[in-house]
């Protein structure tokens, strides 16, 4: 237990206590569930739309399908998932009550309320029995989990046999010119642009940091596949930018 207790993470580029981190990201996501929406618009001036559009096409949602949508906010993914299957379940987790009630304030908005449920949980520690979801989805959340492996393990865990496992995230541009310019993009106005349209510089800093800390495509791959998924594959969104990862449950 000792040794568990001094185990570290990074939270950004800062090094914290295992033990800290799922409570400090709370409080980011806390700070900028209002604006989240927003900001993302203006932080990848409008393109994350397209990725999540990408995943879904990948994906191909079908009528009837169970989805569970991790880290699943403000309820861009499950949205998307249910007007492209025309019938079918969302149940939307997230560790942040304040995200929830805002995907909870659109889904009133456009009148799907019914099809979805909203569970405030850990993607470490998923409250379902095993077998559960025919999709699993996370997007851009799975680098905010303390233990990534395990919130894939847990994924793999609740997914029904045949069930299919979807993480959209940040990830690593192959070409060293262009990974600098989006270095000086990212640290020099995405920061400021959080302090501008949601009054929190820090939260937005802490995001820039946090995605370079992520594994790089094949890193990440291995990963999947350690959790037991079969026909693990990534694609590439804009040139590396972003990276869509795909498994299955065989």
């Amino acid at each position: 237990m000792a040794q568990d207790s001094d185990k570290t993470t990074h939270f950004g580029f800062t090094e914290v206590p295992e033990g800290e981190k799922a409570g400090r990201v709370q409080g980011v996501f806390t700070s900028v569930a209002s604006k989240y929406d927003v900001m993302n618009d203006a932080m990848s001036m409008g393109i994350h739309r397209i990725w999540k559009d990408a995943m879904m096409d990948w994906l191909a949602p079908r009528p009837g399908q169970r989805l569970l949508d991790v880290a699943g906010g403000t309820g861009d993914i499950s949205f998307r998932f249910l007007k492209r299957a025309g019938r079918g379940h969302s149940t939307v987790l997230d560790l942040t009550e304040s995200m929830l009630v805002e995907g909870r304030k659109r889904a009133e908005a456009a009148s799907m309320a019914d099809s979805l449920d909203w569970v405030v949980g850990d993607a470490m520690k998923l409250p379902f029995a095993d077998n559960t979801f025919d999709v699993y989805t996370i997007s851009f959340g799975i680098r905010n989990v303390t233990r990534p492996q395990e919130a894939l393990n847990e994924a793999y865990r609740v997914l029904k046999p045949g069930g299919r496992l979807m993480v959209l995230e940040f990830s690593q541009i192959p070409n060293d010119l262009m990974q600098k310019a989006y270095d000086l993009y990212s640290f020099n106005v995405i920061p400021r642009m959080g302090q501008v349209i949601a009054g929190d510089r820090d939260s937005y800093q802490y995001l820039v940091e946090s995605i370079r800390q992520f594994p790089d495509q094949e890193t990440f791959l291995s990963m999947v596949r350690q959790a037991g998924f079969e026909n693990a594959k990534y694609r590439n969104l804009t040139m590396g930018v972003a990276c869509l990862h795909s498994g299955w449950k065989l």
